[in-house]
This record gives C-alpha cells, sequence and structure tokens, in this order.
C-alpha cells in the first residue's frame, strides 16, 4: 500500500497494493494496522454506498457536531474526489476509480463531494455515525472556495438539498478536537 500526503494537511490518497490475474484481481481495501502505520488511526463505524448518474455532482457535506473521517473509494466507474479544508476553503481534487483502485482519506474538518465522470458506485467507510441533525452543506460551486470541476456547471445534475447548501463564509465551522 502506498500512501501519500496531499498538499492538505490530513488528507491522503491510499493507493492499495493490487493482484491481478486472468480471472480479475484482488486488493486490501482496509487493514486497520496499516492504515494506523501509515498515520491513519480512526476506527470506522459505517459504511455506505452510494449510486451516481454520469455528471451528478454530490456535496460538499461534512457534520458539525459529529464531524466525520471518510474512507472514500469508487468500486464502479470513475469520479473526481474533492476535499475542502473549512479552515482554509483550499482543496484538493483526485480521479477515483475502479480502475486506478485508489482511494481517499478525508479527516474530520473537512468537507467531502465528488462528481461522477461516468456512472458510479462510491463506497466510504465512515469515523461517526450519520446524524442528521448534524448535516452540512456547502454549495458545490462556491466561488470562494474555486473548485476547477470536469464538467460545466449547466451539466452537473445536483439535488435540490445540496443546491440549498451555503457559502463558505456563512458555513458552520468544525469543532476540532
Amino acid at each position: 500500500m502506498n500512501v501519500t500526503e496531499t498538499s492538505l494537511s490530513g488528507v491522503f490518497l491510499i493507493e492499495p497494493r493490487v493482484f491481478p490475474d486472468d480471472r480479475g484481481f484482488f486488493f486490501e481495501s482496509y487493514n486497520r494496522e496499516r492504515f494506523r502505520a501509515a498515520g491513519i488511526p480512526d476506527e470506522f463505524v459505517q459504511d455506505n454506498h452510494s449510486r451516481s448518474k454520469k455528471n451528478v455532482v454530490r456535496g460538499l457535506h461534512y457534520q458539525e457536531p459529529n464531524g466525520q473521517g471518510k474512507l472514500v473509494r469508487c468500486a464502479r466507474g470513475a469520479i473526481f474526489d474533492v476535499a475542502v479544508d473549512l479552515r482554509s476553503g483550499k482543496w484538493i481534487g483526485v480521479e477515483l476509480s475502479d480502475q486506478n483502485n485508489r482511494m481517499l482519506w478525508v479527516p474530520r474538518g473537512y468537507a467531502h463531494g465528488f462528481c461522477a465522470l461516468t456512472e458510479a458506485d462510491l463506497v466510504y467507510k465512515c469515523t461517526d455515525y450519520y446524524a442528521p441533525q448534524s448535516e452540512r452543506t456547502i454549495i458545490w460551486n462556491d466561488p470562494d472556495i474555486a473548485i476547477k470541476w470536469p464538467i460545466a456547471e449547466a451539466d452537473a445534475i445536483v439535488s435540490d438539498k445540496d443546491l440549498a447548501g451555503v457559502r463558505l463564509r456563512d458555513a458552520v465551522m468544525p469543532t476540532l478536537v
């Protein structure tokens, strides 16, 4: 497993060791000991799976209180995955796909969102339970963050709930313990 810290402190790109053969492939998507050794000490309490059509944009989501760290991977298709540091507004975007098998570790204190580049299945582990009363959304196209999404804004398919997101400057900031 290759773990690389991104330009955002605490956000890691994880590339598992893949064992392909004529039947397909195998890789270990999570091993607590290896993740802890790489600097990702969190325990996971919930797994989620979402399917999105091409051009669906989800996010930018976080919880406050009850912040969640997320270990994200694309099990089918391809996504442009984004983590936003809520303190600075800086962001990182990476392609995760069923071809590259990469994962992104998004710690508490960061908002998370993605754009489906194809029809895609996203699976992710969370360090805290989903708490609807704590759910927060920053608008996906906040000009202060200026994410360079790989699709035209007119082509984005965004839920009404996500369209009601606030700008970062109006967001409830997370409490990091």
